[in-house]
């Protein structure tokens, strides 16, 4: 029969062992807050700076057209390309609600995520939007977001098709696993140069709601917001959707949110 020191002492020691787990779980949920932080605030910092440089690209060429359309193509493509490469390792590069949205319905991002990256997409473009219209106080002609330059449906039906081909590149370079994951930025930045070729004439080439709520409230334009929310919507979730019936392996799909090289640490962490 143990004594009654022998009883205490154990106790004291199963007191120590909980209060050692107890910190534990502390350290990992104080530490899974810090990292969701980071990626927010990644995507907030991601979308500004693509909106910023893509719409005043936009702006400038409006206001005294020295950027030319295909220079707006270009910048475009680049700034997402840079972006990605600069904290795609964090975050994932979303920058975008459509994308964001669908990953979370094709069940490769965790759900309880999904407001504050899209509260951070949001606030990046509205800032980025506000920004602009402070440095270069452009008229309503200079409007920097998008509206359908032909009817609504022609600009409906054009964003779903482009935000469908950006969003099955993204789910190529991003989940199959014989894709280079290190060519990740340049394949959906040279996707974005395309689209904006061929669709900005017609539609503005959005694919992207932030990147049209952003100047439309901060230049109280709205026409047409609608399209630009729900078009994207269903083109990222039918070119996600069409991905994942194609793709190279059965492994279950997942967003690749931390990896040196977007892919080949993400499979190899697995």
């Amino acid at each position: 029969m143990a004594s009654p020191s022998m009883r205490s002492d154990r106790i004291e020691e199963q007191d120590a062992i909980n209060k050692v787990e107890a910190g534990g779980e502390t350290s990992a949920c104080s530490g899974g807050a810090v990292q969701l932080m980071q990626k927010v605030v990644a995507e907030a910092i991601g979308t500004f700076f693509v909106v910023f440089a893509g719409c005043g690209a936009v702006a400038v060429n409006k206001i005294d057209g020295q950027v030319s359309f295909p220079g707006i193509c270009v910048v475009w493509g680049l700034i997402v390309m840079v972006m990605v490469y600069s904290v795609g390792h964090i975050s994932g590069a979303h920058f975008n609600p459509a994308v964001t949205i669908a990953f979370t319905l094709l069940k490769r991002f965790p759900a309880k995520e999904l407001p504050l990256y899209i509260i951070a997409q949001l606030i990046g473009a509205i800032l980025a939007s506000g920004t602009l219209y402070l440095l270069l106080d452009p008229k309503p002609a200079h409007f920097y977001g998008t509206v359908p330059s032909g009817s609504p449906l022609q600009s409906f039906v054009i964003e779903i098709i482009i935000t469908f081909l950006l969003m099955f590149v993204i789910s190529g370079v991003a989940t199959d696993t014989r894709a280079i994951g290190e060519l990740a930025g340049i394949a959906v930045g040279s996707t974005i140069l395309l689209n904006v070729f061929v669709a900005g004439p017609i539609s503005g080439a959005s694919m992207n709601p932030a990147r049209t709520v952003g100047p439309a409230i901060v230049m109280n334009n709205y026409k047409g917001i609608w399209l630009y929310i729900l078009g994207p919507i269903l083109g990222a979730l039918a070119g996600g959707f069409t991905y994942n019936l194609i793709r190279f392996t059965d492994r279950p799909l997942r967003e690749i949110t931390k990896s040196s090289s977007f892919l080949k640490s993400f499979t190899g962490n697995r």
